[in-house]
């Protein structure tokens, strides 16, 4: 019997925190079960399994990450935006890091709700570089420039991978400085 209250939502809440605390990658079912206080078979009434679970993380990861980077760019354009949303990727990334990692994944073709929170994202990213004036192809291929920077960057600090001196907010600030310049001339 499940325990009571226990509801699909509560597991993903608990996952998600789970997956802040330990990572992404180290995230099992078992350690959900035994955090949300159930019997390991008992968790399946509430997920479908591993996949399932990483998927509904993704889904409300995309969708907080969406409502962040929303806020942080409205009423912006151009460098101010694109300052905004790379200060709201690496702000979200750094507090809760196992639900920025579940960010990455493409949505599953086959997942309506994955689907459309990725779109949200993505289309937070399209909104900034309109104000680069880029659209259709052009604004695809800047988005993946913008997406891996901001991710390679974002991954590079989380894993300890700066070990000189100067500033990282700097070095971060400049990187973004960049990019508005790239993004300027996009070809």
């Amino acid at each position: 019997m499940p325990r009571a209250g226990l509801t699909p939502a509560i597991v993903v809440e608990q996952a998600a925190q789970l997956a802040d605390e330990i990572g992404l990658d180290r995230l099992t079912l078992a350690g959900v079960a035994q955090r949300v206080g159930v019997a390991l078979p008992s968790l399946y009434k509430h997920v479908r399994g591993a996949e399932a679970l990483h998927q509904q993380l993704a889904v409300r990861a995309l969708e907080e990450l969406t409502a962040e980077a929303t806020t942080a760019v409205a009423g912006k354009a151009g460098r101010q935006a694109l300052h905004a949303l790379a200060a709201a990727f690496r702000t979200y990334a750094q507090r809760r890091p196992g639900r920025y990692a579940a960010t990455v994944r493409a949505p599953d073709p086959t997942d309506p709700a994955h689907i459309a929170a990725g779109e949200g994202a993505v289309n937070v990213i399209y909104a900034v570089l309109d104000g680069y004036d880029l659209s259709g192809k052009r604004a695809v291929d800047a988005a993946r420039c913008l997406r891996s920077t901001l991710h390679g960057f974002i991954a590079l600090q989380a894993a300890g991978g700066f070990g000189l001196p100067q500033d990282v907010d700097r070095s971060y600030e400049r990187t973004i400085d960049a990019l508005d310049r790239a993004l300027s001339t996009w070809p």
